[in-house]
């Protein structure tokens, strides 16, 4: 990769000189101390310019974080940083610790993808403000008070006491990721690294933030690198596109070419693999799982779960080759994916068709107030809602964080303890609205999968054992080795070796953990699945793979879902109805090409609004990418 290749302007002018660059990157490697040491990150070479944007892409583990905090300096005990970062001139990889510490905030900035691990949840947001500048007060120098009020106002937040007296805890995660980006500009730096910020989300507080994001790039002259696995997200955003696999940087170029005509078949998988709002269409994920750098050897790094190998793949790994105007990708085979068709087109042969006769519904809520206090009074969250699932439907559940879908939910499986009323009928029976009330029969059949299944299976338990514990509550499967062979096909069942079984949830992936989640809940044979923002967090690619289960389970099994969800893409790929809340009201309820397609309701047409949309094959200048909304 040239030293120049990342270092083009957002309108693709001529590449920039070295002196024209704030950051600039050369032979960056991240290796680990071992007994047999190997690279995470390997010869990393790029540079940008005031105002450019880099968007980092990749699937968990590609080496996307790693590369992102090394530009600050930051590595852990057992790394070793070589090559050169340079920012604005001072240089970060080979400084002392000192001079980095120095340096960061003032040169580069970082906001992470979490803002409460940038906030003291003791201090008061002004108090942090005034610290991240070096002071004790945030009222000493009219000076710094009105920089602070400068940048609140910039990102949208207001710059009253009221609000800097204000503790973490009493701000919203919008307001929340806001305040971060607000302290990582109140030392002018030149560089800004922004590591997933918008990663779980609704669609509007992500298009605020966003916006926020944009808006003081632009205004404060800054270069970024935005760390993320939502193609939507950084096609909005990025000038570039840098693709990462296996601690390599495999394809780059402009943001409009990478998005429409990317020359590597990983990033070309990657791409298919986003859902998209304006159609529905089979969702296919990657197969295998993404290689690790220490088992990185000689030959394409992504050789085993490319569908175009060929024997030379294997040979050595490949250098980057320049396919386009400053767009290189290390592939043997460039003119064979380019070739490739790249039209993403509707699929509708696993849409569900209604029966004839529209019975009642397997599950239905009718006229359900939700509290969470004794009384109805201001915390009622629910008001009068309606929702019919039947057999073998999917019904998506979206609206802004706080609207009521997972109280919903919740209630809907038994798990809401407090204030209910309304009708909740199942299999044709009343059903009451707590769990313990239920039969044994309704508590099987309906279960419910969590958005963190890092916190809902127990860490101390092996992955056999969190399985059958459902086939032994319910009685399916009598005896160890009934068990184990359920556990084994139940494992298979979701696309997971059989020898996990003796692992545990930490030795795995987020998207395998999910995928225990998922073989636990099918274990009790259900014939409801709730699922609770489970694809919120992953990468585009187990996305994929973990919609594609759910479809083949829905036509194998028969089973009826009721899916939560912020992601109106997701929305399209796997709903067959739509019901929209908010604040706790339903505004909007129908088949979801009716929702989607025609939307009546102002906050609706809100919501599509603000869904970004991956752009086709020609719709983006290869050199620019702008924001493409629904």
């Amino acid at each position: 990769m040239t030293d120049d290749t990342l270092a083009s302007s957002a309108h693709g002018s001529t590449t920039a000189t070295t002196d024209d660059r704030v950051l600039d990157v050369r032979g960056l490697t991240v290796t680990v101390d071992a007994r047999e040491p190997y690279d995470i990150v390997r010869e990393i070479n790029f540079g940008l310019r005031a105002g450019e944007v880099l968007g980092l892409v990749g699937e968990s583990g590609s080496g996307k974080t790693t590369l992102a905090l090394s530009l600050l300096g930051f590595a852990r005990e057992n790394l070793t940083l070589s090559g050169s970062v340079k920012v604005a001139g001072v240089e970060m990889a080979a400084a002392t610790e000192s001079a980095r510490r120095s340096a960061r905030g003032r040169v580069i900035s970082y906001v992470p993808q979490d803002p409460m691990s940038a906030l003291n949840p003791a201090l008061r947001i002004g108090m942090q403000l005034a610290e991240t500048m070096g002071e004790s007060r945030w009222t000493r120098r009219s000076a710094d008070w009105d920089r602070i009020r400068q940048l609140l106002e910039r990102v949208k937040l207001p710059a009253t006491k009221e609000f800097l007296r204000r503790f973490p805890h009493q701000l919203s995660g919008g307001q929340l990721q806001r305040v971060t980006i607000a302290m990582a500009m109140l030392n002018r730096p030149k560089v800004i690294v922004f590591d997933e910020p918008t990663t779980g989300l609704d669609v509007t507080t992500q298009a605020a933030v966003l916006d926020t994001i944009r808006d003081v790039i632009a205004e404060e002259g800054v270069a970024a690198v935005y760390v993320t696995h939502d193609l939507t997200v950084v096609g909005t955003i990025a000038t570039r596109i840098a693709v990462m696999y296996s601690g390599l940087i495999i394809e780059d170029g402009p943001a409009g070419r990478i998005l429409t005509a990317s020359a590597h078949p990983y990033a070309r998988r990657l791409i298919l693999a986003t859902p998209t709002v304006e159609q529905r269409r089979k969702l296919v994920g990657i197969a295998g799982t993404p290689l690790n750098p220490k088992e990185r050897g000689i030959g394409c790094p992504f050789a085993a779960r490319c569908d175009l190998v060929a024997d030379e793949c294997l040979v050595a790994t490949p250098e980057p080759v320049e396919v386009g105007p400053r767009h290189t990708s290390r592939c043997l085979r460039t003119d064979v994916v380019l070739a490739a068709s790249y039209s993403r087109t509707a699929d509708t042969d696993q849409r569900w068709t209604p029966p004839e006769r529209r019975e009642p519904g397997l599950l239905f809520v009718r006229n359900v107030d939700i509290s969470y206090g004794k009384r109805y009074d201001e915390s009622q969250v629910l008001f009068g809602v309606d929702v019919t699932v039947r057999e073998g439907e999917c019904v998506a559940l979206v609206g802004e964080s706080g609207s009521g879908k997972t109280t919903l939910a919740r209630a809907v499986s038994g798990l809401h303890k407090e204030a209910v009323d309304g009708r909740l009928h199942y299999d044709g029976n009343r059903m009451q609205w707590r769990s313990g009330s239920r039969t044994k029969v309704s508590r099987r059949e309906i279960q419910y999968i969590f958005q963190n299944p890092y916190g809902s299976l127990n860490p101390r338990h092996t992955i056999g054992r969190i399985i059958s514990r459902p086939l032994e509550t319910f009685g399916i499967a009598k005896g160890a080795a009934h068990q184990r062979q359920e556990v084994r096909r139940l494992l298979s069942q979701v696309s997971l070796p059989t020898d996990y079984e003796t692992r545990y949830p930490a030795q795995l992936s987020g998207g395998e953990r999910q995928r225990v989640a998922i073989a636990r809940a099918l274990a009790a044979r259900p014939r409801v699945l709730i699922c609770d923002e489970i694809t919120s967090a992953l990468d585009v690619s187990i996305q994929a793979s973990v919609l594609e289960l759910l479809v083949k389970l829905r036509i194998e099994e028969n089973l009826s879902l009721l899916f939560i969800t912020h992601h109106i893409g997701v929305v399209r790929a796997i709903a067959d109805s739509v019901v929209v809340l908010q604040n706790g009201v339903v505004v909007e309820a129908g088949s979801a090409d009716q929702v989607l397609d025609s939307p009546k309701h102002p906050y609706t047409k809100m919501l599509l609004r603000d869904t970004l949309v991956m752009p086709e094959a020609g719709s983006l200048d290869a050199g620019s990418a702008t924001a493409v909304r629904g």
